[in-house]
């Protein structure tokens, strides 16, 4: 009886102490238990902080799940983009128009020099040195042998909003032996004879466009020139002005310089504008000055200048 009651001990100890390894090969349920808490002891690290503060304090959880939206929501909060104040302006844009191009040459001098040539060098020039300054942005209407209509001159003008249009020529007269610069503005009716010619000629450039492109009638040109504001009126005399004076220690220049008259092209009614002629193709001097680098540098120079002044003493 003692026996069968030590047998029953022992079967029953050894059945509580398992081996390591079952019959079938499979980790026993005592080693899995260990190895359950084991990895639930290596991954403690891993736990949210609010949980193991909350094993270790008599924190509610009340206030254990205030805590933690309040930690969310910290995290993710957006704040306000930084406004910048008193920022600068951005530079005012000056609109040069290098005249004619394409299959509207321009004046052609005696050695075959065409106009759009000279015109878009010059302009080119003009855009470099403007830009070296830092004080400008600079757009072309035209960068490349191409026709562009006036109206299209006017509305690229208008659409980057430009501070100023500065039209480049060098045309041509009758009359081959005047020579010299001169500078234009807006006016229903042009200030001499020969400025009418003058204006003329240019607002029949649009005929090179064929049929689709009509060219503005005296009568429509004088209601446009009417629409200009006496501010615009005021700012383009104002740079006409300070081309002169530019221009007279440094380039021949024709007498009364400042000449006016309904140049389709300067029409734009809120962008001061002028026409610059900078010599006459018709004349050999200026056509041989005008197709030298140097010379259209110093023209471009004295224009920087008259630019510069203006934005320096005009205040619209």
């Amino acid at each position: 009886m003692r026996q069968d009651g030590k047998c029953e001990q022992q079967q029953a100890h050894k059945s509580a102490t398992p081996s390591a390894v079952s019959t079938d090969g499979s980790l026993p349920t005592a080693n899995l238990f260990r190895r359950r808490v084991t990895v639930a002891l290596g991954l403690s690290p891993l736990l949210p902080s609010a949980a193991m503060a909350a094993s270790h304090t008599h924190t509610t959880p009340a206030k254990s799940a205030a805590h933690s939206l309040q930690s969310n929501t910290h995290s993710s909060q957006l704040h306000s983009p930084a406004v910048l104040r008193n920022a600068a302006p951005p530079p005012p844009l000056v609109m040069l128009d290098p005249g004619h191009g394409g299959k509207d040459p321009g004046a052609i001098g005696y050695s075959g020099t065409y106009e759009k040539h000279v015109a878009e060098a010059a302009a080119e020039e003009l855009r470099r040195q403007l830009l070296a300054s830092g004080r400008y942005r600079v757009a072309l209407t035209r960068a490349s042998d191409r026709f562009i209509p006036l109206e299209g001159r006017v509305e690229m003008a208008q659409a980057h909003k430009a501070s100023l249009f500065i039209s480049m020529h060098a045309d041509a007269l009758h009359d081959s032996s005047v020579r010299g610069a001169s500078v234009y503005t807006l006016s229903g009716a042009a200030s001499d004879s020969q400025t009418a010619s003058l204006a003329q000629t240019e607002n029949s450039a649009d005929s090179f466009g064929g049929p689709h492109v009509h060219a503005t009638s005296p009568a429509v040109q004088q209601i446009l020139a009417s629409l200009v504001t006496e501010e615009t009126r005021r700012g383009s005399a104002h740079l006409a002005n300070e081309v002169v004076s530019s221009f007279q220690s440094r380039i021949s220049l024709l007498s009364h310089p400042h000449r006016h008259a309904a140049f389709v092209v300067l029409k734009a009614a809120d962008i001061p504008s002028v026409l610059v002629e900078m010599g006459f193709m018709s004349n050999h001097a200026d056509e041989v000055a005008l197709r030298q680098a140097g010379h259209r540098a110093m023209v471009a120079g004295a224009m920087r200048d008259a630019v510069d002044r203006y934005f320096s003493t005009f205040h619209v």
